[in-house]
């Protein structure tokens, strides 16, 4: 059941190293469409590491499905590959899933028919609305009003 606040992305790729730079630009892209501009780093980060993952562990010519649902306070990003195996929880290091939890406030795999799915969250506010409003000059340089001087011809 979809409620009416509810946002949904989904998109299937090959998980090869040319196709990460461009799902980070469609995740950004999908994440300011829905005006969620600070989570943009730290989704992009997670999606990055997932399909890296796949890349790396599965297979270059490998497929998967990215999914972003923002559902009211709470943004779920996922990775679904045809991959059997669970991956290691490892507690050592900068990458792996150590990134995704720390990017993350919970995250989870589980087994599908055809493979796994990794996912992670965020608590999210409200998307904020902010009106483009003229700025207030600076008054540090004091207005100085010059006359203009006339051109005079020599013609």
């Amino acid at each position: 059941m979809m409620l009416p606040g509810d946002r949904h992305y989904a998109v299937e790729l090959q998980a090869s190293a040319e196709r990460v730079p461009q799902i980070r630009r469609i995740v950004a892209a999908h994440l300011r469409y829905w005006q969620l501009e600070p989570h943009i780093p730290p989704v992009c980060r997670g999606v990055t590491e997932l399909v890296t993952n796949v890349h790396r562990h599965i297979g270059t010519d490998a497929r998967c499905v990215v999914e972003l649902r923002w559902a009211g306070r709470q943004l779920t990003a996922s990775v679904a590959d045809d991959g059997p195996r669970l991956p290691p929880v490892r507690r050592v290091g900068r990458g792996g899933l150590s990134a995704i939890a720390a990017l993350s406030d919970s995250w989870g795999s589980c087994g599908t028919p055809t493979g796994k799915v990794i996912w992670f969250t965020r608590r999210v506010g409200s998307a904020r609305v902010t009106r483009l409003t003229g700025r207030v000059p600076l008054r540090s340089v004091p207005d100085v009003k010059v006359r203009p001087t006339p051109v005079i011809s020599l013609a």
